[in-house]
């Protein structure tokens, strides 16, 4: 490292507590000042109930896998993980909008750099939870033991590395990959940071999505050539899954992506329409909305489950008993009947069921 590199650095990381350089940048990239900035009180009052019910319905699913035993399997947790993941989404897309607009020139850049990383760690989570779900789901159905002694190895080994890797990039770039030293590399979305950055975050998502069509389509291809009579039931039920899970992603995230995409091309204030990028990624929040209700209310348990936890709460089941709420379920779940078929010599299709996840 020469020496004049060194005080480089240690002004870039100086500036972190510069209040000033967050208008410096704005001003640079999107020419806003505080007195310019348009309000959008409606879109965040929509936004934050938004997030309150995203925080809400992800709650419910935590609370479901956590009260009943049944669900204390490996798919199920998975499904925990990502909604976790959805949950800690909602409160920092939030904490984001709340701490936006205005309050945006209150803040110092390190504050803003966990504003921001917040929200791409956890959305990255969430998107990261997605993958491991369809990574357990191939495994599952291509093994010849579902319930091997690798099991619970695996499941923290896709858990752990879903978080690790999403807080890693929430982290890169207030540990230096941003733009502060350099105004010409900003993001018009997002002004201290990089524009390679931000290609690399596409990129990865990116990467994720053709990721999942792929593992989804091998499962299909092995549920096709399923010479069991149940086969042709399984089939409809796993593509209709597949189309609403990757339906969702790609509904909520393209459009998000594509901005992002147009802001790694654009020079400085030649694209008007990345100054109302946060109604693109106000959209994109909709997928940790939606998850809940692609994983869990396909299963007919989770949804008697939920109604049970919602009378606890009293906001269900009015007028009723208060210790029917704590009533175990009858019927086993379908996850439990699909695994009591493992011993049967049949298909590997057979391992796997379809009604979850």
């Amino acid at each position: 490292v020469s020496p004049t590199s060194v005080p480089a650095m240690g002004s870039i990381y100086k500036d972190y507590f510069n209040p000033d350089k967050i208008r410096d940048h704005y001003n640079y990239t999107k020419g806003l000042t505080e007195r310019q900035t348009p309000g959008r009180d409606a879109f965040s009052i929509a936004i934050v109930i938004l997030c309150c019910l995203i925080v809400l319905e992800n709650l419910l699913v935590l609370v479901s896998v956590y009260r009943n035993k049944k669900f204390h399997s490996a798919m199920f947790i998975f499904i925990g993980n990502l909604a976790f993941s959805d949950l800690l989404a909602g409160l920092a897309f939030m904490a984001n909008v709340l701490l936006s607009g205005k309050r945006t020139f209150s803040l110092t850049p390190v504050q803003w750099f966990v504003r921001e990383g917040t929200a791409f760690a956890t959305l990255a989570a969430s998107v990261f939870s997605l993958l491991a779900i369809a990574i357990e789901r191939h495994v599952a159905i291509t093994k010849v033991k579902l319930y091997s002694s690798d099991k619970n190895c695996r499941m923290v080994l896709l858990i752990g590395a879903c978080w690790v890797i999403s807080v890693a990039i929430g982290g890169l770039p207030i540990m230096g990959w941003n733009c502060m030293g350099s105004l010409e590399d900003c993001s018009t979305v997002l002004p201290l940071y990089s524009k390679r950055y931000i290609l690399f975050v596409v990129t990865v998502f990116t990467a994720i999505l053709l990721s999942i069509v792929v593992l989804y389509g091998r499962i299909y291809c092995i549920v096709r050539s399923s010479h069991a009579e149940i086969a042709s039931v399984q089939t409809l039920a796993l593509l209709k899954t597949v189309t609403i899970v990757l339906g969702a992603f790609i509904v909520c995230w393209l459009p998000a992506f594509i901005i992002l995409l147009l802001d790694t091309s654009c020079a400085v204030k030649a694209c008007p329409v990345l100054c109302e990028a946060s109604y693109f990624f106000g959209f994109a929040a909709l997928n940790s909305a939606m998850n809940p209700v692609i994983y869990t209310l396909r299963s007919k348990d989770m949804r008697k489950e939920f109604l049970r936890v919602l009378c606890c709460w009293g906001v269900a089941g009015r007028g009723k008993p208060a210790e029917r709420c704590m009533v175990p379920l009858r019927s086993s779940s379908s996850l439990e009947r699909c695994t009591q078929k493992q011993d049967l010599p049949t298909s590997p299709i057979l391992r796997e069921c379809t009604t979850s996840v």
